[in-house]
């Protein structure tokens, strides 16, 4: 019997806690039906579990303040899901950034159909390599030196539904392959406006230490992988994010092949219909998506698209908003093409676009920084002085010297003002052309002195303004 089949048995059940009078044989059949269901749950947690991994993890982060920062030492974990029977994993991105030390324990794989012991022994620790990060998507993969490992498959989030029933796997505070029950609460979740990343929210209990770890169906399959919570308390409150599977399969084989993720654009800028642009530009319908903008010797450009185009629908779907079409553009591949069916005027064509890298990718830089050359403790970033190869991976810049934002640290301050690709030209008006000028600086300020950070972003001088931590 298939789990989904066996769902009306919440109808018995309620008839049962309802008091409502029904027979001995109707009683019997609803607990059988529970008992069945119980069953199942039991033989897909014990199908699915060999391929979840506890990740332990060592890192080092600074404390103290201004030129007293020091390094400790610091240790945590997260989860995972294998992918590959050689060795590839998927974890968050969040649970191995900055660490020096990656370990990874596999499940305990029961040879004896009649083992019985309910104290399981621990699982093997086997060394792990960080293959690639993505920040964007808080993804990583991972790889351990084994063969022949359990796998998952990735099932097709664009399916996933409100109201499915799901399993939360991971090691949440520690306790190693744990699992929860929950349902869908919600699909395509966007956290920040604007932002393209989408999140299933689920209800399907998660806490610390199940990032990384398999959202899965009731079919085995993975649909996300365990991200965030939204708390007030700190643990589990019902709100919990995964990334849809397609999203981590474009991602997982993207850092696969070459250990980083391209972001793929076609050059347009699309806004929503609304009632009122509908009404403003005698627009056929609002709830769809225009084409504001066509950048010139981009793909659109070259497959014909122009300003005022609506975009109908995208690989045969339906488009809504502009909010939809970023977000499908995102998980497809560089290289790739896309349909588009669009509205010119009174007139449907159909019209096939190249998928090509996104410009200034804000990890064009991570290969270049560590925590320990490059950390600038007190602004919270990873900072690179500027050279000639630097220079050429940034936007034509008004003065040529300064220290580039690589990326912003997570691993103190986690400022908002700076962006990768930032250049600083001085602060409080003291200019600024190297790492070592821009520490010999910080090293004179103390605590909570007002810091003025003048930086040149996409052409543009601005200052970012806060006090010193």
């Amino acid at each position: 019997m298939n789990i989904k089949n066996t769902i009306c048995l919440a109808l018995a059940i309620t008839f049962l806690w309802s008091g409502h009078s029904i027979s001995y044989s109707q009683n019997r059949k609803a607990l059988l039906t529970l008992s069945k269901l119980s069953e199942e749950f039991e033989a897909l947690s014990k199908k699915v579990s060999p391929a979840i991994v506890q990740i332990l993890v060592t890192g080092y982060i600074p404390t103290g303040n201004g030129s007293a920062a020091v390094f400790t030492k610091q240790r945590g974990s997260g989860s995972g899901v294998i992918l590959d029977p050689t060795g590839y994993i998927v974890t968050n991105a969040h649970v191995v950034d900055g660490a020096r030390r990656v370990q990874v324990i596999l499940a305990v794989q029961e040879k004896r159909a009649d083992a019985s012991s309910i104290l399981k022994p621990r699982g093997k620790i086997v060394g792990a390599q960080v293959v690639g990060i993505d920040r964007e998507t808080d993804l990583a993969v991972l790889k351990v030196q084994e063969s022949n490992l359990p796998v998952l498959i990735l099932g097709d989030s664009d399916e996933v539904r409100s109201g499915q029933l799901v399993l939360a796997f991971g090691s949440p505070l520690g306790l190693q392959n744990t699992v929860t029950m929950g349902v869908v609460s919600a699909t395509a979740r966007q956290l920040r406006t604007g932002d393209p990343m989408v999140y299933i929210q689920t209800d399907a209990p998660i806490n610390p230490g199940n990032s990384g770890g398999p959202l899965v169906n009731t079919r085995g399959e993975v649909i996300g992988i365990n991200t965030l919570i939204l708390s007030q308390s700190g643990g589990s409150e019902g709100i919990g994010f995964a990334a849809p599977s397609n999203i981590v399969k474009n991602v997982y084989e993207q850092i696969r092949a070459s250990g980083r993720v391209r972001r793929g654009i076609i050059g347009v800028n699309a806004q929503t219909i609304t009632p009122l642009l509908a009404q403003a530009l005698d627009l056929p319908n609002s709830g769809q998506v225009l084409i504001a903008d066509v950048m010139h010797f981009s793909p659109a450009e070259k497959a014909g698209l122009r300003v005022g185009d609506i975009i109908l629908s995208l690989n045969g779907k339906r488009m809504e908003n502009a909010r939809q079409f970023d977000v499908n553009l995102y998980k497809v591949a560089i290289g790739d093409d896309v349909i588009l069916e669009i509205q010119r005027k009174t007139v449907n064509k159909m019209v096939k676009v190249a998928i090509v890298e996104q410009p200034d990718d804000p990890e064009r830089f991570s290969d270049l920084v560590s925590p320990e050359k490059n950390l600038i403790p007190q602004l919270g970033i990873l900072g690179l002085d500027m050279s000639e190869t630097i220079a050429k991976m940034l936007p034509t810049l008004r003065k040529k010297s300064g220290v580039v934002v690589a990326s912003r640290s997570n691993l103190l301050y986690e400022q908002d003002q700076f962006v990768p690709g930032d250049v600083i030209h001085a602060i409080n008006n003291q200019p600024i052309g190297s790492l070592a000028e821009l520490r010999t600086f910080l090293k004179n300020l103390g605590r909570y002195d007002p810091v003025a950070v003048h930086v040149e972003r996409l052409g543009q001088m601005r200052y970012v303004v806060f006090e010193l931590e």
